[in-house]
């Protein structure tokens, strides 16, 4: 008689990304079949690099709430592939209106205890992580509309967030704005590992036990580039979240706002 063998555990996050992985597959070899002509591939894509230097304003409850940070930067688009600061993507359509992509990007709130003030010392470090997904953009005259939909890969949270985006380009001599703004969603998973307090945390340092469910919560983005030569060019970014009450009524938290000022310097190959 037939039997099966064991399985080994498959968590909800290994069988998304199985599911993920085999829907990208499907969607690329459905793709010349569909009403979509892809843009080539640019050969004349500028590669830039640099460094930025990051104003972390966190919602924890910190000694410091702003962290500063410096890290490398990039930025690459050749209409197959793409690199956006810390994210990188690749196309499975794109006909210059329509956009779909896989992608994959550095996400969620790290948490020291270390810097935390009081009891909140006492609990575990949440680790930042590495999200991927699917984003679609559709490029409109009045601007563009952005959906995205990814999962924690490395299972820190084991959740998943969503976003919905509309973004805009104005444009004068050197200087390029891109302002952005859009709701943010974030599972029940995700807010119980960034914001929730287990029975067993609370009993061994006396923070009060919290239990946190999906949220909703609105975010604002702008950017600019200023082009100071054909090879030198400046970046500033700044973007505020404001925070649902599933993640505001954490103890972990003491303000309702995240906030990220970025100045970089870019060169450009």
């Amino acid at each position: 008689m037939f039997k099966l063998a064991a399985l080994p555990h498959l968590s909800t996050r290994n069988l998304l990304g199985a599911f993920t992985a085999t829907a990208l597959c499907s969607m690329a070899s459905m793709s010349s079949a569909a009403p979509f002509k892809n843009l080539p591939a640019d050969q004349d894509a500028v590669l830039s690099v640099g460094v930025n230097v990051m104003a972390v304003k966190s919602a924890y409850d910190l000694e410091d709430n702003t962290e500063v940070r410096v890290l490398p930067g990039a930025f690459y688009d050749n209409n197959k592939f793409y690199v956006r600061g810390a994210q990188a993507g690749a196309y499975l359509i794109n006909d210059g209106a329509n956009q779909l992509s896989a992608y994959a990007k550095l996400a969620g709130s790290e948490f020291e205890p270390d810097d935390a003030n009081g009891a909140l010392q006492d609990l575990d470090k949440r680790k930042s992580s590495v999200e991927a997904g699917l984003s679609y953009q559709r490029r409109t005259a009045i601007g563009g509309f952005r959906a995205q939909f990814g999962a924690d890969v490395l299972d820190n949270s084991g959740g998943n967030t969503g976003r919905l985006t509309y973004l805009a380009r104005y444009s004068k001599d050197k200087l390029t704005v891109y302002p952005s703004f859009g709701f943010e969603y974030h599972d029940a998973d995700y807010n119980e590992y960034y914001y929730g307090v287990s029975e067993e945390e609370s009993a061994e340092t006396g923070v009060a036990a919290y239990k946190s469910n999906s949220s909703l919560n609105p975010y604002i983005n702008i950017s600019a580039n200023y082009d100071f030569n054909d090879k030198w060019a400046g970046f500033a970014n700044q973007s505020l979240s404001y925070l649902s009450n599933e993640q505001y009524d954490s103890p972990m938290v003491d303000s309702r706002t995240e906030a990220t000022t970025t100045l970089g310097l870019l060169y450009k190959f």
